[in-house]
């Protein structure tokens, strides 16, 4: 897909082409039985999009039959609408080489195809409704991925047109609640377990300075806060990003215009976005987004999401 500023494939780390070797080799590994009896005669396939949706993961669908010889024309572009409205069926690509080879991939691109496109379609889905609210902020993904496909779903938020926000653990640093809190504990713990342990509002300066310290200057810092008291401790010790975590849609007008306005009232001493979390969805998202919201991220756009159906017809040319 070509976004505004690029094409997309060209994000992709290389590892992705061992990713598609790995799940071919899954898909077949010892004999290809039913390969065997087609033989090595030449032929193409239809790839067909059977319901309505936005086409994901070109990149891995090409590679897939790109490792088994084949190649791959598109009739349609990656971020494209599937029209469902005059047939039901579209004619998306053409796959040529050996059909042996064809069948080999054919399952495995189908099922990388599918499920990327329904994220693709998920997440623009739930950019469009926000859109419409008049929200201008960012709607991200979450960490909250599949082992192993994780490249594939980042990759189909990205083409719906929201942020895969943080990809590993190493990208961003993100304080949640048990971080904090076990700084705390640590704390108490160093000093002889003297004392109650600290809240997790006191306790959020010494969890933000470690973080900054670790990560240097290049590292942002986000922290999971779960009240206003946490919020301003996590502001004032210099947090990039504030995350209010499971607040109601109220509570977080409330809060977020608060947050804003004592920081305009300072001076704008500090520079930090506010970030909402926990339990959004297409059904209550729009009812969280704000002026005050900089960021809404929800795992409903890539995790249990449905998929656009596609499938392969051969035909011998």
């Amino acid at each position: 897909m070509a976004s505004q500023y690029g094409d997309l494939r060209h994000l992709l780390p290389l590892n992705y082409k061992n990713l598609i070797t790995s799940w071919l080799e899954e898909d077949c590994p010892s004999f290809d039985y039913g390969g065997f009896v087609v033989g090595e005669s030449e032929g193409e396939a239809r790839l067909l999009g059977k319901s309505k949706g936005v086409v994901a993961g070109v990149p891995f669908f090409d590679e897939v039959f790109s490792q088994l010889g084949c190649t791959v024309e598109w009739h349609i572009q990656e971020g494209q609408p599937i029209d469902t409205s005059t047939t039901s069926i579209t004619h998306c690509a053409t796959v040529r080489g050996p059909i042996r080879k064809i069948l080999l991939g054919e399952r495995v691109a189908l099922n990388i195809l599918a499920r990327c496109s329904g994220i693709a379609t998920k997440s623009a889905s739930l950019v469009s409704a926000l859109r419409s609210h008049g929200w201008a902020g960012t709607l991200a993904g979450t960490r909250k991925t599949t082992p192993g496909f994780r490249v594939v779903e980042k990759y189909g938020i990205l083409v719906g047109g929201a942020d895969p926000h943080r990809h590993d653990l190493s990208s961003m640093t993100m304080l949640k609640d048990n971080h904090v809190w076990a700084c705390a504990n640590n704390a108490a713990a160093s000093d002889g377990g003297a004392g109650d342990t600290e809240s997790v509002a006191a306790a959020i300066p010494r969890a933000v300075k470690a973080a900054k310290a670790a990560g240097g200057f290049a590292t942002k810092v986000e922290v999971e806060c779960r009240s206003l008291e946490e919020a301003d401790a996590a502001i004032g010790a210099g947090a990039d990003v504030i995350m209010l975590d499971n607040f109601t849609p109220e509570g977080v007008r409330d809060a977020a215009r608060q947050l804003k306005q004592q920081n305009a009232a300072n001076g704008g001493k500090h520079s930090f976005l506010i970030e909402v979390s926990g339990g959004l969805n297409e059904g209550n998202a729009a009812s969280y987004a704000c002026p005050d919201v900089d960021i809404i991220s929800t795992s409903s756009i890539h995790q249990g999401t449905g998929i656009v159906d596609f499938s392969l017809k051969v035909s011998l040319r």
